[in-house]
């Protein structure tokens, strides 16, 4: 082992407690230590840097000339070592790096522009990186570092991970703006025989979040097209005779016509979550903190 691999913090501190008041009883009592343990901890330096450091005089010590010299440098290195744990300041205005964020075709719409406006308005030098969710490699991602943050539902999300819940969101029955259905009430069994379009972003098939709803009923839907974003589906819809579910905050400006239930569909909730390496990053606790205040 090799000598600086034997010199310790602690010894450092003691060293500059010696130099400052050059008697070992106080810093025993400065320190918490017997005068036994420092007078061990000043053997021990002693032989790692092959001076005798301190002389014993009548009511003290007098430091040696290498000692003297070691004060700066330890006094340098002891400041070093504290600043580790004092954090940087983060000034967002400053920030010059990548963030990436990967979200839902719904987070896109509905959460997204308001983060992305405050973010570019106080960091207008960080580079943001939007990509859709992978659902079956986005834990593998996360944990690469390749992805800084995710705004989802929780069932796309390891629920190993910290996250935040941003709102709870409920679905809305939707049909064309001419649709005959429009301005209705009606039971989910009169309507569970007519086309029906779902979303199904990670894997394209003909199920969706809703059909467990209708079971609890006994109903099986009638799905006809499965569409792969909500953004689309009002388009679908308006060129079709089908209906669809689409979260309720999606709606807006989409012309669509809301098909009054008596039933109501369970809520669910819209979370961020991230990987707990960026717990401590004061630019994810800063975008972070946007979503926290900035969203009911």
């Amino acid at each position: 082992m090799s000598k600086i691999d034997r010199l310790e913090i602690r010894q450092l501190r003691l060293l500059q407690a010696l130099l400052r008041e050059q008697n070992v009883s106080r810093v025993a009592q400065q320190v918490g230590l017997t005068q036994q343990a420092v007078s061990d901890q000043l053997r021990k330096l002693r032989d790692i840097f092959d001076d005798r450091l301190f002389l014993r005089k009548s009511n003290g010590l007098i430091p040696t000339p290498l000692a003297l010299q070691l004060g700066d440098k330890v006094d340098t290195l002891l400041q070093g070592f504290e600043q580790l744990l004092v954090p940087e300041s983060f000034e967002p205005s400053l920030i010059d790096s990548t963030y990436v964020i990967a979200a839902t075709d719904y987070a896109q719409q509905v959460v997204l522009p308001e983060l992305l406006s405050k973010m570019r308005q106080q960091a207008p030098k960080l580079r943001i990186i939007i990509q859709d969710l992978d659902i079956d490699n986005l834990a593998d991602a996360m944990a690469a570092g390749k992805i800084n943050l995710v705004v989802a539902f929780p069932d796309f999300v390891p629920n190993s991970y910290p996250c935040l819940t941003l709102f709870t969101e409920h679905h809305v029955c939707v049909a064309p703006k001419d649709s005959p259905l429009a301005g209705k009430k009606l039971s989910l069994e009169a309507i569970a025989h007519h086309p029906q379009i779902i979303t199904s972003p990670s894997r394209p098939n003909f199920r969706g979040s809703i059909d467990s709803w209708f079971e609890e009923f006994g109903l099986k839907r009638n799905v006809v097209i499965s569409a792969p974003c909500f953004s689309i589906v009002p388009l679908y819809l308006n060129a079709t005779d089908a209906i669809a579910f689409l979260p309720s905050r999606a709606l807006d400006d989409s012309g669509l016509s809301i098909i009054d239930l008596r039933e109501s569909p369970v809520s669910f909730d819209v979370i961020t979550a991230w990987h707990p390496r960026s717990n401590n990053d004061p630019l994810h606790n800063w975008v972070v903190d946007f979503l926290r205040s900035g969203l009911d």
